[in-house]
């Protein structure tokens, strides 16, 4: 039925810590998994860090990042089964990330 994937992101670029560098990530990771943005919200804390969460038409994405460590953690939820491994590389090269680990969990309504 669907799948959600939770990325972590291991020594990224500072690009994480630009809200546009973020925005724009995101926009290109829910194009690339086929979903349509239906709201979207970002929050830069301070000193450092970013919140961005996109309610999409197949459910959510979000990103979390933590500058100071070189690190983000994602979490798409997705219909289209095939997006895992895709993903993963596309969001390493948006980051600049030098190791990605992705866990994908089956989403089942039958249970």
């Amino acid at each position: 039925m669907a799948i959600q994937i939770i990325a972590d992101l291991y020594d990224c670029s500072m690009l994480i810590d630009d809200t546009g560098a973020v925005t724009e990530a995101a926009h290109k990771a829910i194009e690339y998994v086929g979903a349509n943005i239906v709201e979207e919200c970002i929050h830069k804390f301070e000193p450092v860090g970013i919140t961005y969460f996109a309610v999409i038409s197949t459910s959510h994405f979000s990103i979390h990042t933590w500058p100071e460590y070189q690190y983000a953690a994602v979490d798409i939820f997705s219909c289209r089964d095939d997006v895992a491994d895709g993903i993963a590389q596309l969001l390493k090269d948006l980051f600049g990330s030098r190791r990605v680990r992705i866990q994908a969990i089956q989403r089942d309504i039958k249970g």
